[in-house]
């Protein structure tokens, strides 16, 4: 164990390397224990590029408001940019001693440039840098995640157009409803990508103000100006109160929000998937870029991608309910509960980002096989509410009159093992004398999609109007 001694330097009264930065309050060193459950830096270090932004704009900002000299900020500055070179060759020295990506970053600086590092800490605790470096990482990946999206629902576009015409049924409680087409199924996922993406857009929005200057809780007594850091870092304002600027973790818990429902939204479209590639549904094909085989069994084309999809949503609702209870019932202002904030966030996305780009890859790689789909699209007696309406339209029948007798048709179709089109007009108008055999020209897959003209309906040519909105709105 290296030594965790609170030893200042008898020249200096600073502290030396090995030896804890806040350690002039202490006089024996943390119980093993107590080192094994303060130290982050193996989950933390992923702040790194966050943190050295954040170090670079506050010391600018400290040499602008006098507070440090020119000087001093320089040679601050270049060793920051020293730190940063070591860290993408992959020769910094991470160490467990310093505890976490923060006090990493100073003792390496301290080494680098002697005392003088000391001074890029005026005016600020890792209270406030930890809650920059995070949300700093949040929007960062917010931003990932929204263009992820974007590129998804494009995916999803030029699927849909492709099959804005091709007969399938549509379910509810996976049972045969109505005919729609395949189009019209995918354009539901663009829709709710679409939402997922104005939420991530929406919490990026509120997320971005500067905690940097609320220092450990109370404000710095030093002329800083927050509104300088805030600028240099993208952020829109500083936050407008210390202690929630410190204490505030509700960007983590809002994005990890919109995460859950994306994921549920993709782990839906995974689910269809693995339906539709089974041989009883026969709806699509993935290509061997995105199938796998059996060890033992040689004729097995699983669909794991979509299975690994559809599994990502337990990691990322989890990642939400954990942070949920870190957060439950902390007092203000800052406590080291919140150190547990970083893991669910980072995992959370993780998955996310995987599960977007894979199903992005399926979405592009699969083929539909439009000759079963439109056979399915008939199964069931899925024309049976066109029969209704067209009673209601035509004879001019109460709808629950209407629904009555189609119940009575779909019955005798089922005695008959035939399915309403194939039932002869005398049988129709033995449940209702009026029937034409005009009747007829709705109980196909093909009419029942046409007829569905209403904004937002599957007919075809009411799809592809979505589809050019959707591009509208993309350009």
């Amino acid at each position: 164990m290296t030594d965790q001694s609170a030893e200042k330097s008898p020249t200096t009264g600073t502290p030396q390397q090995g030896q804890k930065m806040w350690g002039g309050r202490f006089t024996a060193r943390p119980d093993e224990i107590m080192q094994a459950i303060n130290v982050s830096i193996d989950v933390d270090k992923r702040l790194w590029q966050q943190d050295l932004a954040g170090s670079k704009a506050h010391c600018a900002m400290l040499a602008k408001q006098g507070i440090i000299s020119s000087g001093d900020s320089q040679i601050i500055l270049n060793g920051l940019e020293t730190i940063t070179a070591e860290i993408e060759d992959g020769t910094f020295p991470f160490r467990a001693e310093f505890e976490d990506i923060h006090m990493n970053v100073e003792a390496r600086l301290r080494e680098l440039v002697g005392p003088v590092s000391g001074r890029l800490h005026t005016a600020r605790s890792r209270n406030d840098q930890v809650a920059t470096d995070f949300r700093l990482w949040v929007r960062d990946q917010v931003d990932i995640t929204i263009q992820q999206l974007y590129d998804l629902q494009g995916a999803l576009l030029k699927r849909a157009e492709e099959y804005a015409d091709a007969l399938m049924p549509g379910f509810t409680h996976l049972q045969p409803a109505q005919p729609v087409t395949f189009g019209h199924h995918l354009m539901a996922y663009v829709e709710m990508f679409g939402r997922d993406r104005s939420r991530f857009v929406d919490a990026r929005a509120r997320m971005n103000e500067n905690p940097l200057g609320s220092a450990a809780l109370a404000g710095s007594p030093f002329p800083i100006d927050r509104h300088d850091t805030a600028k240099t870092l993208g952020f829109d304002r500083p936050t407008g109160n210390s202690l929630d600027g410190v204490s505030d973790r509700d960007f983590a818990l809002e994005s990890l929000s919109h995460a859950a429902i994306c994921a549920g939204h993709l782990s839906r479209l995974a689910e269809e998937i693995v339906i539709w590639t089974t041989p009883y549904f026969n709806f699509i094909r993935l290509s061997d870029a995105f199938s796998t085989g059996s060890s033992i069994m040689p004729q097995k084309r699983n669909p794991d991608a979509a299975e690994l999809v559809r599994a990502k949503t337990g990691r990322i609702t989890g990642s939400l309910i954990a942070l949920s209870t870190v957060m439950k019932g902390l007092p203000l202002a800052y406590s080291k509960d919140m150190q547990e904030d970083k893991p669910p966030v980072f995992e959370a996305f993780d998955a996310l980002d995987l599960a977007i780009r894979a199903m992005t890859g399926m979405v592009l790689d699969l083929q539909a096989n439009r000759e079963r789909m439109a056979a399915a699209a008939g199964a069931g007696f899925s024309t049976a509410t066109d029969l209704a309406d067209w009673l209601v339209r035509n004879l001019g029948i109460p709808f629950r009159d209407a629904h009555h007798i189609t119940g009575a048709a779909v019955k005798l179709a089922e005695t008959q093992g035939v399915d309403l089109a194939q039932l002869s007009l005398s049988d129709l108008q033995n449940l209702e004398a009026r029937i034409t055999d005009d009747v007829y020209k709705v109980l196909t897959p093909e009419a029942s999609c046409a007829s569905r003209q209403s904004y937002g309906g599957t007919a075809p040519d009411q799809v592809r109007l979505q589809i050019q909105r959707w591009k509208d709105l993309r350009s």
